[in-house]
């Protein structure tokens, strides 16, 4: 089963590579990783997209615990959660594929950011899920390159997640 696991952790150097090489030793693999400092310059929250049973999941968290820069550790799939992803994908733009593209990212309401004579680049945020859908759903050989923050996770309503 898919999890998002959310981390407050110390903003100091070291401190994501010790977070991977746990998942690295231990040979639980990352589907998807953000990390960015909170509005107290002093901590970073980091988003683990990662997959396992409860069971491992919970050792996961118990092994991350156990890190001295890992403040605190919830699994957002707890509760409810509101979970986005960023994507920029440049497509090949030439002739009637430029309507379609431009009808399709207003579908998925995407927005061109860049445009070029033979090319648009479209930016689109939404589940993973979604961002996915509109790759299988873009005409067969226009992507060019495709680029993705992955997930990031908040709880909803008053779960907060500080020391």
């Amino acid at each position: 089963m898919r999890h998002i696991l959310s981390i407050l952790m110390e903003n100091e150097s070291g401190a994501m590579s010790r977070v991977v090489g746990l998942f690295s030793a231990r040979d639980y693999n990352i589907d998807s990783l953000s990390v960015a400092p909170t509005e107290d310059a002093t901590l970073s929250r980091m988003t683990i997209v990662t997959r396992g049973d409860t069971t491992v999941i919970e050792q996961i968290t118990k092994q991350l615990n156990k890190l001295v820069e890992v403040i605190k550790v919830v699994d957002l799939n707890e509760s409810r959660f509101v979970e986005r992803e960023l994507m920029m994908v440049k497509v090949r733009a030439l002739g009637r594929d430029r309507d379609e593209i431009i009808r399709l990212a207003d579908i998925y309401r995407g927005q061109v950011i860049d445009v070029s004579d033979k090319t648009y680049t479209i930016e689109l945020t939404g589940t993973s899920e979604k961002l996915d859908s509109f790759l299988e759903n873009l005409p067969k050989g226009l992507i060019l390159e495709t680029v993705r923050t992955g997930s990031a996770g908040i709880g909803r309503g008053e779960r907060v997640l500080k020391i």
